[in-house]
């Protein structure tokens, strides 16, 4: 019984991991700002004490990964003390970020894109989507 979800699974996984590449040659070139919320709570879900204000910088990073396609993610500071406002432990149950796809051209990195993570400060989070932020004019 065990063997037949098997190869599903990792056939399913082969196909999502498929449709990122194609997307990430395909976002490679825009630049483009989204907002988000990140659902903390279920991602340190019985982490230690003492781990999870770090393990949520950590997690905000991988999700900034994962829905921009850059290995470069910058977080900003404001996002860093609005995690870290309550202490080591106490860290936010959800918080609204807006990640932007920028141009890297300060340097010679390997990385022609970065993502730079910041804080959105909410009253609610109630009925709240993923909105594409248009052009905010305070590109570089």
């Amino acid at each position: 019984s065990s063997c037949h979800p098997c190869p599903t699974r990792s056939l399913r996984l082969s196909t999502v991991v498929k449709m990122g590449k194609g997307d990430k040659k395909r976002g490679q070139s825009d630049l483009v700002t989204r907002e988000y919320t990140i659902h903390l709570h279920k991602l340190l879900h019985g982490q230690t004490f003492k781990k999870r204000a770090p393990r949520a910088i950590r997690e905000v990073k991988k999700f900034a990964t994962k829905m921009m396609f850059t290995k470069d993610v910058r977080v900003d500071t404001k996002l860093n003390k609005a995690l870290w406002a309550t202490g080591v432990r106490n860290v936010p149950k959800r918080i609204r970020v807006r990640l932007s796809r920028k141009r890297n051209d300060d340097e010679e990195a390997e990385e022609k894109l970065y993502t730079l993570v910041e804080h959105v400060p909410v009253a609610s989070f109630k009925e709240l989507e993923t909105k594409v932020v248009e052009d905010m004019g305070d590109d570089e």
